[in-house]
């Protein structure tokens, strides 16, 4: 399914790809936000006295210590999630490389639902370890979703314009993240409200995830190559990037790209990255432990 053509700017959002492939990335992404904002209070409410060794206490029978010795554990989840979101869009963008975008967004929805519609078996099972794995998975997916997308538009329109035409697809992320936490929160606030019990406060919300990620398979499966009439001819692309090489100062291409390894500055500068990121992640995953 890879181009070998490139389409131009002005006609991507023209064609049913481009908007295919924005439904794919809201729907993805609307399932994982929803999921991130709610990450903390979800492992309090689910399994509240498990947390710190009362298995038959639940959230309202906790008293106020108790409640912050849960948070404190919880939030341990949400810097998790943050490891395998991170983690994932290393993992899914190589993965994609040897399977195909479409194949590995193929994966995350099936995958993806496996895990949500589980969920709620996980948490009855009181099963602290499947049900943070389940969920270290779908934030993985999460972030693989964001590193995968250019990568799928270049193969649907081409090199030349993948740039602007992903800064355009990424407004299925602006809408992803106002429907995902309104499906999470509003549905919790409804479920309260109906007096249900706050360990299954979550159940019914995992279908929907379930259902929007069914929608996001539909929609990848749509996805076809983009008919030839919208190609630029050989000449267009010619003229373009002759045009974009005397427009400016003469320079093309990304400064740096290919012109070294690591010398003593780079390595200082991944140091200056570097040791920040790897004590955040033993602070993460020292915190993550509390929870098992």
């Amino acid at each position: 399914m890879i181009s070998t053509k490139n389409v131009h700017l002005d006609n991507a959002h023209k064609t049913p790809q481009f908007w295919l492939i924005w439904g794919v990335l809201c729907l993805n992404v609307s399932a994982g936000i929803g999921v991130i904002g709610m990450a903390s209070p979800m492992l309090q409410e689910i399994f509240a006295g498990k947390l710190i060794g009362l298995p038959d206490v639940g959230f309202n029978a906790l008293d106020a210590s108790q409640k912050a010795q849960i948070a404190a554990i919880a939030a341990g989840f949400a810097g998790l999630l943050s490891l395998f979101n991170i983690g994932g869009r290393f993992f899914w963008a190589s993965l994609s490389d040897k399977i195909g975008r479409k194949n590995t967004y193929y994966t995350f929805f099936v995958l993806g639902i496996v895990l949500y519609a589980l969920a709620p078996t996980f948490a009855a099972m009181g099963s602290k370890l499947l049900f943070v794995l389940g969920f270290g998975i779908i934030l993985s997916m999460y972030g693989g979703g964001f590193a995968t997308v250019p990568a799928y538009l270049a193969d649907m329109f081409g090199t030349q314009f993948v740039g602007a035409i992903h800064g355009r697809l990424l407004t299925a992320w602006s809408t992803a993240g106002i429907i995902g936490p309104v499906v999470v929160n509003y549905l919790r606030e409804f479920q309260l409200a109906a007096g249900v019990p706050r360990d299954q406060l979550y159940n019914t919300t995992m279908y929907i995830l379930c259902a929007m990620l069914i929608a996001g398979f539909i929609c990848n499966y749509m996805i076809k190559p983009v008919d030839p009439k919208w190609h630029m001819s050989d000449a267009e692309v010619a003229k373009l990037q002759a045009a974009t090489a005397t427009g400016g100062n003469g320079a093309t291409g990304s400064f740096g790209i290919g012109k070294g390894g690591l010398d003593g500055r780079a390595a200082l500068f991944w140091l200056f990255v570097g040791i920040p990121l790897a004590w955040g992640i033993y602070m993460t995953l020292l915190s993550a432990v509390k929870i098992l």
